[in-house]
C-alpha cells in the first residue's frame, strides 16, 4: 500500500509561518518529483511549489521569495515552510508525488490533504 502521509497545518495568524511535511511510505522503487498543491474555496486545484530529485525547483508566482521547500530522498520526505502568510493563503494543501515502481511504473500520488487557515 503507497501512502503519502500530511503532517502540519491548522491555524495561523497573518503574517506567521508554518511547516507542512509529506513522507511517501510503500514499495517504491524511487520517487521523481515531490511537491505541494493547494485549493481554496471555490478554485482549482494550483501548484505551490516542487522539487525534483535533483534539487530544481518549481515555485508558483503568488509565494515565490515566502516559501522554502526541501526534501529528502533517503527518507522519502518533503517539507514545506512558509512564512508571511496572507489570507489568501487559506486553503487545502496537499502533497504530491510522482512514484516510480519495478516494471516500470509510474504513479501520480496524492496525500489527504491538509488544512491551512489564516485567521487573526
Amino acid at each position: 500500500q503507497v501512502q503519502l502521509v500530511e503532517s502540519g497545518g491548522g491555524l495561523v495568524q497573518p503574517g506567521g509561518s508554518l511547516r507542512l511535511s509529506c513522507a511517501a511510505s510503500g514499495s517504491i522503487f524511487s520517487i521523481n518529483a515531490m511537491g505541494w498543491y493547494r485549493q481554496a474555496p471555490g478554485n482549482q486545484r494550483e501548484l505551490v511549489a516542487s522539487i525534483t530529485r535533483g534539487g530544481s525547483r518549481n515555485d508558483a508566482a503568488s509565494v515565490k521569495g515566502r516559501l522554502t521547500i526541501t526534501r529528502d530522498n533517503a527518507k522519502k520526505t518533503v517539507v514545506l515552510l512558509r512564512n508571511s502568510l496572507k489570507p489568501q493563503d487559506t486553503a487545502v494543501y496537499y502533497c504530491n508525488a510522482e512514484l516510480a515502481f519495478l516494471g516500470p511504473k509510474l504513479i501520480n500520488a496524492w496525500g489527504q490533504g491538509t488544512l491551512v487557515t489564516l485567521s487573526s
